[in-house]
């Protein structure tokens, strides 16, 4: 009995021995890990997506009411600037032009009447004065009486108030032919809101009404985009548009040209954000436009805010209580692993941050989130991460 419990204590003894040695084998031995490598001539980008769009895009319509008689135009033509794109029902408001025209003639016949009085009253006035002139100078020699002499100077002063008249019916006569005309333009502009022209050079995108619709005043007929005015909205994460600035370079790629990159420049940062998504709005012309635009196409932007000449980037899913600047990441330092607290500063599209500063001098940081990854722990370098 004594051996069989000598012999069970021995067992035991091995075991402990056995699984002692394997902790430490697996707790203590070192551990392989991939370390951070320094690239060169990182491009910095952030993406974002978006959709294609046109800085001018105008909903156009006629400035009068009719019934439309006719549509030169439909949606995907390109119109020049001024051309026709559709027509009003006329009849009644070229009606009103003759009209108009009729008064003018009338204001006009009215002015050549009042300018002929005048002539006649300065006529009348010229032959009362030389009558009255010739009977005054017979009454200072009292060959007439001097009531003829006052009946003489009576016509004269007569005759200047008729010119007087004569002159003003000129003017009133004037001013209503002025009225005349004024009322025949606005008539012929309002002939003239009849025809829709195109207000720039344009491609007419959506035709909202068909001939024999009877439009109201403003109601829009056509849809038009400036085809020089294309460029594509941009949703950035706010986390991430910080570094965005207008002028920086940027790629788009379109969902219907998967394969095709066009390059384009920022142009304009939307100064308020969209508050429930959190995302900024930014805008980017093209360098190089698709032959064809399509309005509200889904398209994937990659804005360059910086190129790093050098830099040290490690792996986010890498980096512990990340907050956009500052986290933890494990360094191995002298064959041992340690974890300290590093700032960050650009973040790559692939999920990588810039270590700015914190990294001990001679230390390599860990490039994955490994398991057995403790304090102290001797580590083994495998090599740069990919």
């Amino acid at each position: 009995m004594k051996r069989r419990g000598f012999f069970w204590l021995l067992a035991l003894a091995g075991a402990a021995a056995i699984g002692a040695a394997g902790y430490l084998f697996l707790t203590e031995r070192p551990l392989a890990v991939p370390v951070a490598a320094v690239e060169r001539d990182v491009a910095v980008r952030v993406y974002g997506l978006g959709s294609v769009e046109a800085r001018i895009v105008s909903r156009i319509g006629f400035e009068v009411g009719a019934a439309l008689t006719e549509l030169a135009v439909d949606s995907g033509d390109a119109v020049g600037r001024g051309q026709i794109l559709a027509r009003l029902h006329t009849a009644e408001q070229q009606a009103r032009v003759v009209r108009a025209e009729a008064a003018v003639e009338a204001a006009g016949a009215t002015s050549s009447k009042a300018a002929a009085n005048v002539v006649r009253a300065r006529a009348v006035l010229a032959q009362r004065r030389s009558t009255n002139n010739r009977r005054q100078a017979l009454a200072e020699r009292s060959a007439i009486s001097a009531q003829s002499a006052e009946e003489a100077q009576r016509d004269v002063d007569v005759a200047a108030a008729d010119l007087a008249v004569a002159e003003s019916e000129v003017k009133v006569a004037q001013a209503q032919r002025a009225d005349a005309e004024a009322a025949l333009l606005y008539e012929r502009t309002l002939l003239d809101h009849h025809v829709l022209r195109a207000p720039f050079d344009a491609v007419v995108v959506t035709r909202h009404a068909e001939a024999g619709t009877v439009v109201r005043a403003g109601e829009p007929i056509f849809t038009l985009m400036d085809p020089g005015t294309v460029w594509t909205l941009a949703y950035i994460d706010e986390a991430r548009a910080g570094s965005i600035a207008v002028g920086q370079p940027a790629e788009v790629r379109l969902r219907s040209l998967p394969h095709e990159v066009f390059t384009g420049t920022v142009a304009r940062i939307g100064i308020e954000s969209d508050r429930v998504n959190e995302e900024r709005r930014v805008w980017i012309t093209c360098d190089r436009c698709p032959a064809e635009i399509f309005l509200g196409e889904q398209a994937e932007v990659a804005i360059t805010v910086a190129t790093l000449p050098e830099a040290l980037l490690v792996p986010e899913v890498a980096i512990s209580g990340f907050d956009g600047h500052r986290g933890r990441v494990w360094i191995v330092r002298d064959g041992r692993l340690a974890e300290t607290e590093m700032i960050f500063g650009h973040r790559t599209e692939n999920a990588k941050a810039e270590i700015v500063s914190g990294l001990p001098e001679g230390a390599k940081v860990v490039a994955a989130p490994l398991k057995g990854l403790s304090e102290g722990r001797m580590a083994r370098v495998t090599g740069d991460a990919p």
